[in-house]
């Protein structure tokens, strides 16, 4: 994804969003949290510096359960749009699917699968049963971008 831009917006398309080059990792999250706030199976998100990534129409509200990450949707239709980690300074989780070239941003990291639904997978070649381990993710980030060039070859 190089140096791209990535636009997109929420469902109303009240809210856009931009950000710059390749996501630093791609992930499917199946813990009970996500499912619950997207009705679905698992979230997909795109793991940004925060300083490549801007909202460039519209606002955002705070939303989800009202303590740890700052989950962040449109006002009007109530897209869930991105997350601000607060004990990850620096970086947003961008939900993928906001993106309009969406089908680039394709998950390499299946996490909490133990919270899962039975048979049911992203497709991502790398699964962890919870998150990764900390001391592990600049190695997963490293394997991410070889992937995510070989994918475009």
């Amino acid at each position: 994804m190089s140096e791209a831009v990535h636009s997109g917006q929420c469902r109303c398309g009240a809210t856009r969003i931009q950000a710059t080059g390749a996501p630093l990792v791609t992930m499917a999250c199946h813990c009970t949290g996500c499912q619950r706030m997207t009705g679905g199976a698992f979230s997909l998100s795109s793991f940004y510096p925060q300083d490549r990534f801007k909202v460039t129409a519209g606002e955002t509200i705070r939303g989800g359960v009202g303590t740890g990450p700052d989950h962040e949707f449109c006002p009007k239709c109530l897209s869930w749009m991105f997350t601000v980690a607060k004990q990850i300074e620096g970086f947003v989780n961008v939900r993928s699917t906001m993106f309009d070239d969406a089908p680039l941003h394709r998950p390499y990291l299946e996490t909490f699968r133990a919270e899962g639904l039975p048979d049911v997978a992203s497709g991502a070649p790398r699964s962890f049963a919870g998150f990764p381990p900390e001391s592990e993710f600049g190695g997963l980030m490293a394997d991410y971008a070889a992937w995510d060039e070989g994918m475009k070859q």
